[in-house]
């Protein structure tokens, strides 16, 4: 019989994949407790969970002292700064949810006897010289540039879990997630989806780093959340890399965005931020001869939904016409 979670813990539960992971586990049947200090989460995210009595927000920084009452089952550490405007605005407290926050979430995991499972991300390898990227590659990273305080707080997140598990005996799982998009992303995220679908939406020009052809695989957030269920209750105790091997260019992603917003916003070029990965593509033979998962649903499906959520969002925000 397969393992299933009863009563779980997601830090950074109110944030876009946390709150996806929320759903997912309150479906299969499970009390939620998420825990999320709010710097890039949003209790939007959750407000349609509250009225059921086995969802649970508690507003904590798991950086500081926080504590859970009773048993647990699993522990998701989803808490981050993962986009680049917030890591790059938020430079030290990204540090910390990394090093500080994750040694809390491992010693409940430890103290509960609690399955962990860490969102680790395809960050850890960086601007990479190897492609697409297997588990096995040990990365190129710059600690020191503008991107070095993300990469670096997952890579040393994986380091402690890795020594919690080595030398605390607790089960752990390592998810590399790669790009990934859908509904509840921010609008000013600074990642490539939600900034080319605001921009088009609003007729206003598409901005597109470099020349365009650098490369990314994005995967819809579905198919991850089902890859993250499929690792967590699986017996594999190593990193699997999580996402669409599927690669497209930034360029023709700012297309495809354009064509299904029907805008006729153009595309501008500006220069190309620091560091910047020219390739991101997962190898996902772990994830496929481990969890039986591929991502399948295609990226202009994918890209449909999110535009439709973010048209019916954007409604919502702005509230309905006056009379």
């Amino acid at each position: 019989m397969t393992w299933s979670p009863t009563r779980v813990v997601v830090t950074g539960g109110a944030g876009f994949l946390g709150s996806h992971l929320a759903d997912r586990l309150l479906a299969d049947g499970a009390e939620v407790i998420c825990v999320d200090n709010l710097i890039t989460g949003s209790e939007r995210n959750v407000n349609h969970l509250t009225a059921n009595p086995r969802f649970d927000l508690r507003v904590e920084d798991v950086t500081g002292a926080w504590s859970v009452d009773g048993n647990v089952d699993a522990i998701l550490h989803f808490a981050s700064l993962a986009s680049p405007v917030d890591y790059q605005q938020h430079p030290l407290a990204t540090l910390e949810v990394g090093t500080l926050g994750t040694m809390n979430a491992l010693r409940m995991a430890e103290d509960k006897s609690a399955r962990f499972l860490l969102a680790s991300t395809s960050e850890v390898y960086g601007d990479p010289l190897v492609h697409p990227q297997p588990e096995t590659y040990w990365g190129n990273v710059n600690p020191i540039g503008p991107r070095g305080v993300y990469d670096e707080s997952k890579r040393v997140s994986e380091a402690f879990t890795m020594a919690f598990m080595n030398s605390r005996g607790v089960d752990v799982r390592i998810a590399r997630i790669f790009n990934t998009f859908g509904p509840r992303m921010r609008d000013h995220d600074g990642r490539a989806v939600p900034q080319f679908v605001t921009q088009a939406l609003a007729g206003q020009p598409i901005t597109v780093y470099g020349k365009g052809s650098q490369t990314r695989s994005l995967c819809y957030v579905d198919d991850l959340i089902e890859g993250l269920m499929r690792l967590l209750r699986s017996d594999y105790r190593q990193p699997v890399n999580i996402g669409n091997p599927h690669e497209v260019t930034v360029l023709q992603l700012a297309e495809m965005v354009r064509d299904i917003c029907a805008s006729q916003s153009a595309i501008v070029l500006e220069p190309l931020p620091v560091d910047d990965p020219q390739r991101r593509c997962p190898d996902v033979t772990v994830a496929e001869r481990e969890l039986g998962w591929r991502a399948t649903i295609p990226l202009v499906e994918g890209l449909r939904r999110t535009v439709d959520w973010w048209r019916s969002a954007s409604h919502a925000r702005n509230g309905p016409a006056s009379a």
